[in-house]
């Protein structure tokens, strides 16, 4: 079987997530380490103590989420598993890029935790909160679902911003302009309709002033050819090129997270298992419904990185 390793976002987070890995990896525990001394303060304690309301920020959610990815990351890779040697693919949902890019070797540990610091706050400031409002729109196709938010907007933003799996994409936008796309959604027969917890519209035009932190943040940063290619978000295609990645991070704050045709475009050239590594089980838990040949496979757990190891040793 051909893996592709896969990184979660926004919404994975949970008070507890990745203590288990820190005390029982040494190699675990040096990540949260590092990114603790990167951002100037033990966010580890944050991640594993809560309380929840503070971790669910956006600035501590996004490198929070990035540890536990690499965290997980670094057991793998002691015992084999590295992404040169098992992975045909890295790609992440949203802030997952970077956790990517980092399992990838294009970004160092410490500026992936610095850069998603900046992108946590200039996301959180781009739009007062309350303005802003993210919706879930299930049942429904990508395409109706942005003829809906086209329908909504009405002078104001409302666009769809995650397209997660069929009949279920996210649309972002004013709060005013995501309610008429609920009502509209609900009138056409979605399943279900509704906001979505969140602290900001991401993933739309509203996002334009996050947008220009990350250029400059990125500007400043040293990017390395990723060890596989990453199947970006923005593209939902392989990219390659320090240059292109950088670009693509950018629009990225404002674009529409493509989800389900990245991994539409991974299993069409042989991918056939998604190994979801960090928080949560959402992506794996997504592979078959967007892809049948698909399988997934989560590592967020000492237990799940055995499994993971034996699994992707006796398919070597």
């Amino acid at each position: 079987m051909t893996n592709a390793f896969v990184f979660p976002g926004q919404g994975s987070q949970a008070v507890g997530m990745g203590k288990a890995l820190a005390e029982a990896f040494p190699e675990s525990r040096a990540v949260f380490d590092a990114v603790d001394e990167a951002l100037g303060e033990k966010l580890s304690s944050l991640i594993w103590d809560g309380p929840e309301s503070d971790l669910t920020l956006t600035r501590n959610a996004q490198p929070a989420l990035m540890a536990v990815s690499l965290a997980a990351m670094r057991a793998l890779e002691v015992r084999g598993m590295s992404v040169p040697t098992h992975a045909a693919f890295v790609a992440g949902h949203s802030l997952g890029e970077y956790s990517a890019l980092a399992a990838a070797g294009s970004l160092t540990l410490a500026d992936a935790a610095r850069l998603l610091r900046i992108r946590g706050d200039a996301m959180q400031e781009a739009v007062p909160v309350g303005e802003g409002a993210m919706a879930a729109i299930l049942g429904l196709e990508i395409e109706e679902v942005r003829d809906i938010a086209e329908s909504a907007g009405q002078g104001d933003v409302c666009a769809a911003a995650n397209d997660n799996a069929p009949g279920q994409v996210v649309v972002s936008g004013t709060k005013a302009a995501v309610e008429r796309a609920i009502d509209i959604a609900r009138a056409r027969g979605a399943r279900r309709a509704m906001l979505l917890p969140v602290s900001a519209p991401f993933h739309c035009l509203l996002m334009s002033p996050a947008a220009e932190a990350m250029a400059d943040a990125l500007a400043a940063t040293d990017i390395e050819k990723p060890a596989v290619p990453i199947v970006v978000n923005i593209l939902a295609g392989p990219l390659e090129d320090p240059a292109q990645i950088r670009q693509r991070l950018v629009e990225q704050v404002t674009g529409a997270v493509r989800w389900r045709e990245s991994v539409e475009w991974m299993a069409a050239h042989g991918v056939t298992r998604l190994v979801e590594i960090g928080a949560g089980k959402v992506l794996s838990g997504l592979a078959r419904r967007i892809s049948p040949e698909l399988t997934g496979m989560a590592a967020g757990s000492p237990d799940d990185i055995a499994k993971v190891v034996e699994t992707l040793a006796a398919n070597a």
